[in-house]
């Protein structure tokens, strides 16, 4: 199953950030970063984690790529 990280990447141009930000402000690795960009699966602890530095909802990260399926 493939994730579909779209919704973070359009919060991270809404609120002018780069993903390198992304890891400063809310200490995930690089690796994870990755893994996202990949479709990856991720913790909710880290999708919690960028909620809390966003202001938004796991909905609004992350959705499941149907056409993986």
């Amino acid at each position: 199953m493939k994730f579909n990280y779209n919704g973070l990447w359009k919060l991270l141009i809404d609120n002018k950030m780069k993903k390198k930000d992304l890891i400063g402000k809310t200490g995930i690795s690089p690796t994870t970063v990755s893994k996202m960009v990949k479709g990856e699966a991720v913790s909710l602890s880290i999708l919690g984690k960028i909620c809390d530095e966003l202001g938004a909802d796991i909905g609004d990260l992350i959705c499941i790529d149907k056409e993986s399926r």
